[in-house]
């Protein structure tokens, strides 16, 4: 096995990285050890380095940012069964969750917890895979853990369950993976984006979509839930909150939104929000469920799209802090990725 190397961050908002020798990790009991191929970069990647202590004050220096990876499990640990060594897997490396440079995404061989790994198919590049994980696992944290939105999981073939679901954001990589989702459990859904973005969205399951900057917005949503049974609410970006708490005040069903923006504003009696963050799937079933029960077969039947499109950047662990670098100037439905 080739030796090990990575990106590293040595303090907080170190800019560039740097990259030098990494230990190379053997996976413990329920674990696999991942030769990554492909890196997707994510918002919060670029955050962690930018913002640093100012945001992220529990992360331990020197520290191995990243969490959307693709590549071959190179070693199993003790009690692994169902995955084997060759076995081509995407997945969430979770290093923001455990501080441990073991579990970062920007070096060539990382550890990854088995619930939180997919295997995919032959017909799916690693550069496509890795966009998935962030986006899929943000997603099933704000519908399947308890205390969120609590949706009926997700199966290959659903069956409509009479319920409506609003995504706000639907065109974003998390909101894109929530269309899918969403559908996969039974829901219909509603989603909100720019109209550039009205055929993507329906595309991926949505059976309507409004003009996310309509200044009738909330009008046009709380009109078109009238009559359905609402099944809650996920807002994506700043601002989509106060739209969402609205609508789901005002509909018949469950008043709960789950959020990825912290909101501290009055509530409407009997609305509950909740912020979402992925990585506390980890410490429950969600991971399994999706990564495990759901997503290799709907992988494999094409039942689920790697979404948003990837772009390859560049290759090697040197073309990180560049993918790091357009991904925080902005990118519009797609992702930047790195292969290694």
């Amino acid at each position: 096995m080739a030796p090990n190397s990575a990106a590293w961050l040595p303090t907080s908002k170190s800019n560039p990285m740097f990259i030098g020798e990494a230990p190379l990790p053997v996976p413990g009991s329920n674990e696999v050890l991942v030769r990554i191929e492909a890196i997707a970069i994510n918002p919060m990647d670029c955050n962690i380095q930018y913002l640093g202590d100012d945001l992220f004050d529990f992360i331990r220096y020197p520290y191995i940012n990243g969490t959307d990876i693709a590549g071959t499990i190179a070693s199993v640990g003790q009690g692994v069964i169902d995955l084997k060594v060759g076995d081509r897997v995407l997945g969430m490396c979770m290093a923001v969750a455990t501080n441990e440079s073991r579990n970062g995404a920007f070096q060539k061989y990382a550890i990854l917890d088995t619930n939180l790994v997919c295997p995919i198919p032959n017909s799916l590049s690693a550069v496509d895979a890795s966009v998935l994980p962030m986006g899929i696992t943000t997603a099933a944290a704000a519908f399947y853990q308890p205390g969120y939105l609590e949706l009926d999981p997700p199966t290959p073939f659903p069956r409509p369950n009479g319920k409506t679901l609003l995504v706000c954001a639907g065109s974003s990589s998390v909101g894109s993976n929530a269309i899918q989702l969403a559908r996969a459990s039974g829901y219909e859904v509603f989603a909100t984006c720019s109209p550039r973005s009205f055929d993507f969205c329906k595309d991926l399951g949505a059976s309507r979509v409004f003009d996310e900057s309509s200044p009738t917005l909330t009008a046009d949503l709380i009109n078109a839930f009238q009559g359905k049974v609402c099944a809650g609410a996920f807002a994506l970006v700043p601002g989509s909150t106060e739209i969402c708490i609205d609508v789901v005040h005002k509909s018949q069903g469950v008043r709960f939104v789950a959020t990825a923006t912290r909101y501290t504003g009055e509530l409407p009696k009997g609305v509950r929000t909740r912020f979402v963050t992925s990585i506390t799937i980890k410490d429950n079933h969600v991971g399994k469920l999706v990564f495990r029960d759901y997503l290799p077969a709907a992988l494999v039947q094409n039942n689920y799209r790697c979404v948003p499109k990837a772009r390859v950047s560049g290759h090697g662990l040197e073309a990180l802090q560049e993918a790091i670098n357009i991904t925080k100037d902005g990118v519009f439905a797609e992702k930047i990725v790195v292969t290694v």
